[in-house]
């Protein structure tokens, strides 16, 4: 057998056979054409069962993966006409409130005992659907510290949707939340990144609305009557522990016509934003509040945001790490319905030292950051700024020029009339039969230990609140006490 012939038996084909002589009419032996070596293979090939069940079998493949990416792509393509997908970033205020709203409908569901599935006749598909609560099975715990009036603190624990994907029913619409974490990012806090995406029909987006308008609400009525206080953390502001009750404005005695003033003002501000927009003047208004130390000053802050229904974001201008970009940030991004109070000014640059020919340095803020921060070309709009300090002398007179603050206002040693009125909410309720006699008396021992001489070291609302508190059943005590209290000042 020829060589090549072997090879061919391998493959399961047939060798070409020899060509047979025949005999010519003559008689002589004629060699007739074999038919072409190409034609005779391919016919092989196609008469082969392994080459006909691959060429099959590929064949079949590449039909599966044609019909995969067409119906993969349909998909796609029908989810984005039908679906609509909302991201929400834990760097936004709405995450916070979004879980919370879950962990408070999850409590009354949980409460009404409303998650059967069960279905009833004669009920139509909006009322089935109505009463599917899907509970999530993948939960996170969240615990609240509540302070008591007795000065105890209770915990509450919150279970809210943890990370994974869950279903939820809200006004009868079925929606897809899915909770993710990434661990290679971080926010300016320091936590772990995470996103929550909702999900729904195309048809029924105006539901995605309506849930996040719901969790701002249920937010504020959290927060009503309370005060919000933020502290700086990075370029971000964070809630600096739970809200606190709102101080009323009255609870603030001050000299007359100080607080009075200071609202006005105010309220004259908040009610004309169109005024400043059409003269062209920057809409922000600037407070310094000086005086000595314990008159009151951070307290009629409170008092005065707690009034205006406003949150209070505290800002330290000798924090570490505090550089003049940060602050001017921070300054152009406070929270809504928020006043920056930024306290005891004259101490974070009492140790200044000149750096240049266009401003000081203290502990890490410039003295011209603060300034362009109040009053730059960058700095922001529609804000309320309060500024503190003991000592008004040792600011810079570019510092209290209008426009970085417009408003300056003393808050002294207490008068006889802060007194009075300090006794009155002590005392001046008709629970004490000889209240009023020693009321006189008290102011008397002030006036005549000069406490309320101009121009001499007086007594503060903070001395005068920490006798009353001392003694608070008990105003002959008080009594008592201002005068050993003077008697010490004259040793």
């Amino acid at each position: 057998m020829p060589a090549d012939s072997s090879g061919l038996s391998i493959l399961g084909l047939k060798p070409p056979s020899p060509p047979v002589p025949s005999s010519a009419p003559d008689g002589s032996n004629a060699s007739q054409p074999s038919p072409p070596p190409s034609t005779s293979i391919f016919g092989s090939l196609g008469d082969n069962p392994l080459f006909a069940g691959g060429l099959a079998l590929g064949a079949m493949t590449a039909a599966f993966q044609l019909v995969r990416r067409t119906s993969t792509r349909a998909l796609h393509l029908a989810r984005r006409q039908l679906l609509v997908t909302v991201e929400i970033p834990s760097t936004d205020p709405s995450y916070e409130w979004f879980l919370h709203f879950l962990a408070e409908s999850q409590r009354a569901s949980a409460s009404a005992g409303s998650y059967g599935t069960g279905v009833i006749p004669g009920y139509s598909l909006s009322a089935l659907l109505s009463r599917f609560r899907p509970a999530p099975r993948e939960l996170a715990v969240e615990t609240r510290t509540t302070k008591l009036g007795s000065g105890a603190a209770a915990a509450d624990f919150v279970l809210v949707p943890g990370q994974g994907k869950h279903i939820i029913n809200y006004n009868s619409t079925l929606l897809q939340v899915a909770r993710t974490r990434d661990p290679r990012r971080s926010n300016p806090s320091g936590l772990p990144f995470e996103t929550v995406e909702i999900t729904t029909l195309n048809s029924r987006r105006g539901v995605l609305y309506e849930l996040l308008r719901e969790s701002q609400q249920l937010a504020l009525h959290r927060a009503e009557g309370k005060t919000t206080v933020y502290t700086s953390r990075g370029i971000s502001w964070e809630r600096f522990g739970n809200p606190q009750r709102k101080r009323p404005l009255e609870s603030v005695i001050l000299a007359p016509g100080v607080k009075e003033g200071v609202v006005k003002d105010l309220e004259d501000f908040l009610s004309s934003p169109a005024w400043y927009q059409d003269r062209g003047i920057p809409y922000r208004r600037g407070y310094l509040l000086y005086g000595p130390p314990g008159t009151g000053k951070t307290s009629f802050v409170k008092a005065v945001a707690g009034h205006l229904d406003y949150n209070i974001c505290l800002i330290n201008l000798s924090e570490r790490g505090l550089t003049d970009d940060r602050l001017n940030y921070l300054l152009c991004n406070l929270p809504e319905r928020s006043v920056a109070l930024l306290e005891d000014v004259d101490a974070a640059f009492a140790n200044r030292k000149q750096v240049g020919e266009d401003g000081y340095s203290g502990a890490n803020v410039t003295f011209s950051g603060l300034l362009n921060a109040l009053d730059g070309a960058a700095s922001g709009e529609d804000r309320i700024i309060f500024l503190t300090t003991n000592h008004q002398e040792r600011l810079d007179e570019a510092l209290l020029r209008p426009g970085r603050v417009d408003l300056k206002v003393e808050i002294g040693w207490a008068t006889p009339e802060v007194v009075d009125g300090m006794w009155q909410r002590f005392y001046g309720a008709g629970a004490f039969p000889q209240a009023e006699k020693l009321r006189v008396r008290f102011l008397q021992i002030l006036t005549d230990g000069q406490l309320f001489e101009p121009g001499r070291h007086g007594v503060s609302t903070a001395e005068l609140q920490g006798l009353f508190l001392f003694f608070k059943n008990d105003p002959e005590g008080v009594v008592g006490a201002a005068e050993n209290m003077v008697l010490a000042r004259k040793a």
